[in-house]
């Protein structure tokens, strides 16, 4: 009898103990460890909104505005015309949202689908519940400015073959936006120098805030005063592509360290990482050519994506060909990778001020957040041409407020997430890193 006591005794005193950490921590426990009728502690589950009910995360920790930015067609003599393949996106404030596109679209309507025999027995067009038009791609190239991993943006194969001014035409390149998404700048003046916009980025080291601008196509970084009326310095030679101190061979993407030291990820043909100094010198490049599906370390195949975490110095660079992010240190010595899984086509990566990896992945259509030892910690994102829905993500920002830009390629548009009331703050993209300015 005493023994039985003391085994019933030890398990009401270990479920107390449980009930309590519970109770104190917020943590999920399974209902085998909760007392007779008690009910889980708000917070259980993985919601963005933690204790809500039902939903599915759609867009995560965050709600999307709706009708952000405004349509082009506001503009005087831009009636049915429409945002194109939005490349890259920027916010220097919540008051100031840079855009790249690569040109306008001629608006449609989605019309009633109807069955094409012509092409096959069951087939109809549009796709019920698909997006109506990928802005980037089609029969004819239909957009200026295309161009898939090995092309050469020189190839007239590769030239647009669309009818300027009906299909597309190439007007504002870059424009900035207001909070409330109306456009207050038009940098067309620089139409003419864009052959394919692909990033956009302010330094954030640098006070007098000079916006960059990587144009793959065009195999150079461009960067311009804060106001967009000097083009202060180019890096690169533009129209020839290359591998050494002068020349990308389509770059991509940029990030910085404290003392604005520069990496480039170069790029599209290109398969190294390029270093600079504050002033834009070359110091050194890593990278060799892989043949995918390649697993030795420092092979590159479709550089596409880099972030640097600012405390150790490492870099981080999506290997997008090859399913995975390599990390190496600031002198391109090797040190870890991550594979991304076999479908994906990780597009974009960003560090913020909590130094945690955020990822954007095509194939997936999901955001994802990693620490930098390459453990996933969340993830949320549905493919959709609905707002709030994802198609190729090639962009992110990240405001003083919190606030969330996304650039959609395919989708052919930008959007713009405020957070939810009540979001797990983990959950959150964190704010970029602003040590020079506010």
């Amino acid at each position: 009898m005493g023994g039985r006591l003391i085994i019933i005794g030890f398990t009401l005193a270990t479920l107390a103990i449980v009930y309590l950490l519970g109770h104190i921590s917020g943590s999920t426990l399974p209902r085998s460890a909760l007392l007779p009728g008690e009910t889980p502690p708000a917070g259980a589950g993985f919601a963005a909104v933690p204790g809500a009910k039902g939903g599915q995360d759609f867009t995560g920790p965050y709600d999307v505005v709706p009708n952000w930015p405004k349509p082009l067609s506001d503009l005087p003599g831009h009636e049915g015309w429409t945002w194109g393949a939005v490349q890259g996106i920027f916010a220097e404030s919540p008051d100031r949202v840079f855009i790249i596109q690569r040109g306008e679209l001629a608006d449609v309507e989605r019309p009633a689908a109807r069955p094409i025999p012509e092409f096959g027995p069951g087939l109809s067009f549009p796709v019920g519940e698909a997006p109506l038009r990928n802005a980037s791609q089609g029969p004819a190239s239909s957009m200026p400015g295309a161009g898939r991993p090995g092309a050469d943006p020189d190839d007239p194969a590769e030239a647009w073959q669309g009818r300027p001014g009906i299909d597309a035409r190439w007007e504002h390149t870059i424009v900035v936006v207001d909070r409330e998404g109306n456009i207050t700048e038009e940098w067309t003046q620089w139409d003419e120098l864009m052959r394919r916009p692909h990033a956009i980025y302010i330094n954030p080291y640098d006070a007098d805030k000079h916006v960059w601008i990587v144009d793959d196509h065009n195999h150079a970084l461009f960067k311009f005063s804060n106001d967009g009326t000097e083009l202060v310095q180019t890096i690169g030679t533009p129209g020839e592509a290359g591998a050494d101190a002068t020349h990308f061979n389509r770059p991509t993407f940029l990030a910085w360290l404290p003392d604005s030291t520069l990496f480039v990820a170069d790029g599209y043909n290109g398969t190294r990482v390029a270093k600079f100094d504050a002033d834009g010198n070359f110091l050194m490049d890593w990278g060799d050519r892989g043949t995918p599906p390649e697993t030795r370390p420092g092979y590159f195949n479709t550089v596409h994506g880099i972030a640097v975490d600012p405390e150790s110095r490492r870099v981080f660079v999506s290997d997008r060909s090859n399913d995975r992010i390599q990390v190496f240190d600031e002198n391109g010595n090797y040190l870890d990778e991550w594979p991304m899984g076999p479908q994906a086509n990780t597009q974009f990566l960003y560090i913020g001020e909590d130094r945690n990896l955020w990822a954007a992945d095509d194939r997936t259509w999901k955001i994802l957040k990693y620490d930098l030892e390459g453990h996933l910690l969340y993830a949320w994102g549905s493919q959709g041409a609905w707002a709030g829905g994802l198609w190729n993500v090639h962009g992110l920002s990240v405001d003083q407020e919190g606030n969330l830009y996304i650039a959609e390629v395919a989708n052919g548009r930008a959007q713009k997430f405020v957070p939810r009331e009540g979001a797990n703050p983990d959950f959150l993209m964190a704010k970029p890193i602003y040590s020079a300015w506010q």
